[in-house]
């Protein structure tokens, strides 16, 4: 298993690496939308929140030498699922022609009051 980090992406909050390589997959933490430099959630609302955590993804994704081409799969955890549409349309617009397999669910609470988290698994090159 190798571990995967960049600092162009949120630094862990607790014990666990921001990805990990292990047989021929890519397995990305949940991010929140935590701003890389100040490790504060950013301000605004969940079209906000949605463009930091797909920016800080991506640069996870970089760091391993992989794009949204490579995801095979995402999870999206919602705070409130009323977001879905705006978030569905961030989403695309962001991953282009990439189509992963996608859940969406909605849950009680995020980390740090976040409105959103999304984690991917990438099949590595």
């Amino acid at each position: 298993m190798k571990q995967v980090s960049t600092d162009k992406a949120p630094a862990a909050i607790g014990p666990y690496s921001q990805a990990v390589v292990a047989n021929g997959f890519l397995f990305t933490a949940g991010q929140i939308g935590l701003d890389p430099a100040s490790g504060q959630l950013i301000a605004g609302g969940v079209e906000e929140q949605t463009e930091r955590v797909i920016s800080n993804l991506e640069a996870v994704l970089t760091a391993a030498g992989l794009g949204w081409g490579d995801v095979v799969k995402t999870t999206v955890y919602l705070q409130d699922l009323s977001h879905f549409p705006t978030v569905n349309e961030l989403y695309g617009k962001r991953l282009g022609a990439a189509r992963p397999a996608r859940s969406t669910v909605q849950v009680s609470g995020l980390p740090r009051g976040a409105l959103i988290e999304m984690d991917a698994i990438a099949v590595t090159k």
